[in-house]
């Protein structure tokens, strides 16, 4: 009977994160997981084909995590203004209790490697920002953004904004002040009128 592994997928994902929090995407590679989580290279090559799979994945295990959350709560809400706002409150909360995940995904799937990607997980990527970006649009069309400039002001509320009050702390490896979730919720109320 075969053992178990020592190093299950998300173990060597979780280090992919505080690498690429810590120092950025260029930190994580093979031979970097393994070292962190004290494996042997072989196990990270085992479960990922190369780095650029290994960086697909820990992009899109980060971002389908996030988007998961945001959905629910934009969804969560019939009126369109509470959406908005608890979206914009969303970002900087899962922000404020993920910030190695925040820290990552303030660079871009770009800098993941995105266009190496397979077709499976660019599919994977498209698939989550066509439903956030279509949650976006019924969101905007409730609120009667009827126009490009009113649509771009639903998309700086619920995104552009919150990811400003989130960014500066982040990156500096600050914690989020007391007040983050109200003043991007404040912000987008202000936006949205």
């Amino acid at each position: 009977m075969a053992r178990p592994p020592r190093f299950d997928t998300g173990q060597l994902l979780d280090a992919a994160v505080r690498l690429a929090a810590a120092d950025g995407p260029a930190a994580v590679t093979m031979s970097a997981v393994a070292l962190a989580v004290g494996a042997p290279s072989g196990s990270v090559y085992y479960r990922f084909a190369g780095r650029t799979a290994l960086l697909a994945e820990v992009w899109l295990r980060t971002v389908e995590r996030f988007q998961q959350g945001y959905l629910a709560v934009l969804d969560g809400e019939d009126d369109p203004r509470r959406a908005a706002r608890a979206g914009s409150r969303y970002v900087v909360g899962w922000s404020r209790e993920s910030p190695e995940e925040a820290a990552l995904l303030l660079y871009g799937a770009t800098d993941f490697g995105r266009a190496d990607w397979s077709e499976e997980h660019t599919a994977r990527a498209d698939s989550g920002n066509d439903r956030v970006f279509a949650a976006l649009g019924g969101l905007a069309d409730a609120l009667g953004a009827t126009d490009e400039q009113d649509r771009d002001r639903v998309t700086l509320a619920l995104v552009d904004l919150p990811l400003s009050v989130v960014r500066r702390h982040v990156r500096a490896g600050m914690p989020l002040p007391p007040h983050a979730e109200d003043l991007a919720e404040e912000c987008t109320a202000a936006l949205l009128g």
